[in-house]
């Protein structure tokens, strides 16, 4: 990594963020790794499993466009307290109170949304503090966090097993309430955040063509690691029989690869530029969930490819962040949240497919073999949009970074 790089910015908000970030991603996908005891004591079926875990993913997603707003007019620092709040206010509620339905645990599931949209927060909380040439590196670092649901896959199941799985919604407070004291101590917002918009004035960014590609083209990378970490602890259980607590361990291997990959990826894009890096990713990613699409004999096979293919993922949504802040620098908030939000809709999407391609045709195949045939249509966008992106605002004279 350039050294400038420590010298350009804030470094205690950058690590602050990722904190805050790592720790809402890790409460975000929680009813994923505990998604086989809850479905087991509730008596759900695959197709409620599927919405469970996927219904924080859709939250999330919604939310994160109103949290964009609330960034602009807040300030980043005091949007992400007030979200942090609410999260661990519901996580005290359904600890004390206890979940007993499938209803309930879709409503705590619509609170734990509030924590992905931390997304909308943390980045801009980190990339206003630095230039354009180091804002896939940064927004790489703070979308790291994302590594959090590496540690809900590792660690929730057994705690599960040892205390139970509602005990678990009161144990991971004690982690969350540290992160909060850090981040309000260390966290500050950038004098560079631009003043606040009108309500109105937060659409019209929709009337830009290139915000629905960005939209998409994270709709497909986020979306397809977010929707994988939610399920996988459930897809090892049910398509290979392995216990949670072992299911949950392969998931985080997979997610630990994809969150590794999400900073290199965005440094990768700083040297090469992200069109070039997303046209790889695309074709190997896509190429990775159509080999787990084809069933394969044995677990580890699975994994294998799982790995590889939230890899990519992970390169990929640094990528996508290496260049939404070139083309749209002073709606950075708003473009985060609609960004996000797409992203945690593919989630949605992946998920509660997958739910329903096990319960209507006993496997996961035409789920992931959907979702890969999306990554190469994404492909196909971004050939389609590359001469005319690299001529205009991608130009080098104007965006000072490669694009």
């Amino acid at each position: 990594m350039d050294k400038g790089f420590w010298k350009a910015g804030h470094t205690p908000t950058l690590v602050s963020a990722f904190l805050y970030f790592d720790l809402s991603f890790m409460v975000w996908v929680l009813l994923g790794p505990l998604a086989v005891y809850i479905a087991r004591d509730l008596g759900l079926s695959p197709s409620q499993k599927g919405l469970m875990v996927a219904t924080p993913l859709l939250a999330g997603a919604l939310l994160r466009l109103l949290m964009g707003v609330l960034v602009d007019h807040l300030k980043p620092r005091l949007a992400g307290a007030l979200g942090q709040v609410i999260v661990m206010a519901a996580l005290l509620v359904a600890w004390l109170a206890g979940v007993h339905s499938f209803s309930q645990v879709m409503v705590l599931g619509v609170f734990l949304g509030v924590a992905g949209a931390s997304f909308a927060v943390a980045l801009p909380l980190a990339s206003r503090w630095y230039p354009p040439h180091y804002q896939g590196t940064a927004m790489g670092i703070a979308g790291a966090g994302n590594s959090g649901t590496a540690i809900a896959a590792l660690f929730a199941p057994s705690l599960a097993k040892a205390f139970g799985w509602n005990a678990v919604f009161g144990l991971v407070l004690i982690p969350l309430l540290l992160v909060f004291v850090l981040y309000l101590a260390m966290a500050k917002d950038s004098p560079n955040c631009p003043p606040a918009k009108k309500l109105s004035e937060y659409l019209g960014v929709l009337r830009d063509r290139d915000a629905w590609w960005f939209m998409f083209f994270y709709c497909v990378t986020f979306g397809g690691f977010s929707g994988l970490a939610s399920s996988l602890t459930v897809y090892f259980n049910d398509q290979y029989g392995l216990e949670p607590v072992q299911a949950g361990f392969y998931t985080a291997m997979c997610v630990f690869a994809g969150s590794l990959m999400r900073p290199i990826g965005g440094t990768v894009a700083d040297k090469v530029g992200g069109i070039r890096s997303l046209l790889v990713m695309y074709t190997l990613a896509a190429a990775c969930l159509y080999l787990v699409s084809r069933d394969l004999p044995h677990a580890w096979m699975a994994l294998m490819a799982l790995v590889a293919g939230m890899l990519w993922l992970g390169m990929g949504n640094g990528a996508v962040f290496q260049l939404v802040p070139q083309r749209f620098r002073k709606e950075i908030g708003v473009m985060t949240g609609l960004v996000g939000m797409a992203g945690g809709i593919g989630g949605f999407l992946l998920a509660t497919g997958l739910g329903y391609s096990k319960q209507l045709t006993g496997s996961y195949s035409l789920g992931l073999s959907l979702f890969a045939a999306l990554a190469l249509f994404a492909w196909v966008g971004l050939l389609s949009v590359k001469q005319r992106w690299r001529t205009t605002w991608g130009a080098a004279h104007i965006a000072g970074a490669k694009v």
